[in-house]
């Protein structure tokens, strides 16, 4: 699937705005850490993009959330290491992350909100205003960002990249992409 046709599955699939932008800052996280790591670039982003399919449906149901993606994404002839990442994402679903690709998407998707949250509070309201310093900061304070998993985050080392390599490559990808989040 290209990133268009991946594009055009989410407007049918996704109605919430600010969803949306998260799976944007997903899939540049992704992209990030599969150059990184030497990883297929296309698979990772493409696994970002679409890892929350099934969010606005299954918000209410933790249970399935990631197991109606996984269906809609086989139908769609996806590769099977993108769904089984799509699926370990939900630690709900008991599935066993146990591929780079897997572990990566784990990590990224919490770290894209507390990245967001980090902007927000800034006085400009930008990514571009943050820093590993800032966001370092942030993190520690147990109260910011409550919803951003900070275990899920730490995860990044199965990915042998410390905390600190791993929050510079996602904040990089997510100020490459700055105008199309909105910050």
């Amino acid at each position: 699937m290209e990133r268009e046709e991946a594009l055009r599955l989410i407007k049918q699939e996704v109605k919430t705005k600010n969803l949306i932008k998260h799976m944007l800052a997903a899939e540049a996280v992704m992209r990030r850490l599969a150059e990184e790591l030497g990883q297929d670039e296309e698979l990772w982003a493409l696994t970002g993009l679409l890892h929350d399919l099934d969010y606005d449906r299954t918000m209410d149901q933790p249970e399935q959330h990631g197991l109606l993606s996984a269906q809609i994404l086989e139908e769609k002839g996806l590769p099977p290491e993108l769904i089984q990442a799509v699926k370990a994402h939900n630690e709900v679903l008991g599935v066993e992350r146990q591929t780079l690709l897997d572990k990566a998407l784990y990590a990224a998707d919490p770290v894209t909100g507390l990245l967001v949250a980090a902007a927000l509070i800034h006085p400009q309201k930008k990514l571009a205003a943050i820093d590993l310093d800032f966001v370092m900061n942030r993190f520690k304070e147990k109260s910011f960002a409550r919803g951003a998993d900070r275990g899920q985050i730490e995860s990044c080392s199965e990915l042998n990249l410390s905390l600190e390599r791993f929050m510079t490559l996602s904040l990089e990808a997510m100020q490459s992409i700055a105008a199309d989040l909105g910050l």
